[in-house]
């Protein structure tokens, strides 16, 4: 069982001091998945800058 699963199964016990511990690591996960979609997406974009010069039409 993860950390988030349990935190939240506290949260739902009524356990308030559980919600300090959930916010950064969910804080932490978005960071992650943001900074890879934004490294995909240069990745992605790149061939294409290239062509956007040669050919602005």
């Amino acid at each position: 069982m993860s950390d988030v699963t349990k935190i939240l199964g506290r949260i739902d016990a009524g356990d308030c001091l559980a919600l300090q511990e959930l916010l950064p690591l969910v804080c932490d996960e978005l960071r992650q998945l943001a900074a890879q979609r934004m490294r995909r997406e240069r990745c992605a974009s790149a061939p294409r800058l290239p062509h956007t010069f040669m050919n602005p039409d």
